[in-house]
């Protein structure tokens, strides 16, 4: 497995992080899994040996509960292993124990080191967008954890594209370390990260994170037109996420994720996989698995290559529509792209039948 620059950071990171939502199944996460330490272990044994270098966990996953996990399971490898964390959703009773503010983060921080029983964060997420406290300090304090030794770099999830320009242009105005990466939602169905998210964290040199690539669930092959899913997975539970904009659009790409599988002799999550981690900007995939067969079988899909025609007949299932005003650039401003754009412009000029 590759491991490659995380952003500007310097830090090599492979291609696929094992997440942990998984971990742990308690307050409220019940319905994601429930991993349990020895199973931790051998589920990060499985991971290094495919070659993962990386593990991927937040503050609220079980609340608390994953990162005790992930604190016990690593013990005796923590050097040989990055380990990133997050920050920012609600934690407690008490306006100061949700945001990305000074008082929570600085809080929160210690919180997770406890937890991890590690000294330092290899790379902390701010979880969500926070629209009341100032992007200065979020920006301030994200810096001083890092000269502090608690944290070695930083990144923004599920920001939007102005969210993530504003972030790192007010780091760059005020002489701090900027955020390195950035990680969001994306699969084959989910694309409207192509609109603005993805292109922003290219232009801006910031990497593209990918979690829940299976769409939690709901692209492993077992779900389509005709079945609905299963008692016990995450989906048969009721879990709330994701939300499908387009419920013809998710089944397209159902289908043709399950042509190409037969075409490849390869599991739909393989598939998936392989599409997602040659896609333009993308640098690592957070895989989270319920179960070893599960991971084996994610980490399984790193050898598999598809074809141009098939990477593209996926592509094309699951495109979102040109909307204002992308439409209107694919359409007359294709004279002056830049390159963090492109693919996408000239896919939804094929939409629109001009290319």
């Amino acid at each position: 497995m590759k491991t490659a620059p995380f952003g500007n950071s310097g830090m090599m990171v492979s291609t696929f992080v094992l997440g942990t939502v998984t971990f742990g199944g308690t307050h409220g996460f019940e319905k994601t899994g429930n991993v349990g330490v020895e199973d931790a272990r051998r589920f990060i044994d499985i991971a290094r040996e495919a070659g993962v270098n990386a593990i991927d966990t937040a503050n609220i996953y079980s609340k608390g509960d994953s990162e005790k996990v992930v604190g016990e399971a690593v013990k005796g490898h923590r050097n040989e292993l990055l380990i990133f964390s997050k920050v920012r959703t609600t934690m407690g009773e008490g306006p100061n124990m949700a945001g990305a503010s000074r008082a929570h983060i600085m809080y929160e921080i210690d919180q997770s080191l406890k937890r991890l029983q590690t000294d330092w964060i290899d790379h902390y997420w701010i979880h969500q967008w926070d629209g009341v406290t100032p992007v200065e300090e979020t920006v301030a304090v994200m810096d001083d954890l890092i000269r502090a030794g608690k944290i070695r770099s930083w990144g923004v999830s599920n920001y939007g594209g102005w969210q993530v320009a504003k972030t790192v242009m007010t780091a760059k105005l005020l002489g701090a370390t900027p955020p390195v990466a950035h990680q969001l939602n994306y699969t084959p169905e989910a694309r409207e990260a192509e609109y603005e998210i993805i292109p922003a964290g290219r232009d801006l040199g910031v990497a593209t994170q990918v979690w829940s690539p299976l769409g939690e669930g709901l692209l492993t092959g077992k779900i389509d037109r005709n079945n609905g899913p299963r008692p016990g997975t995450r989906q048969g539970n009721d879990w709330p996420e994701p939300h499908i904009v387009d419920t013809e659009r998710l089944y397209r790409v159902i289908d043709v994720l399950k042509e190409v599988s037969g075409e490849v002799s390869r599991s739909v999550p393989q598939v998936v996989l392989a599409w997602l981690r040659e896609r333009p900007g993308v640098h690592s995939i957070a895989l989270g698995a319920r179960t070893e067969d599960h991971l084996r079988d994610n980490l399984g899909s790193i050898d598999l290559t598809l074809s141009d025609e098939q990477a593209k007949r996926i592509e094309r299932a699951g495109r979102p529509p040109a909307i204002v005003p992308l439409w209107h650039r694919a359409m007359n401003g294709m004279d002056r792209v830049s390159e963090a754009e492109r693919e996408y412009l000239e896919g939804y000029r094929e939409t629109m039948g001009l290319g």
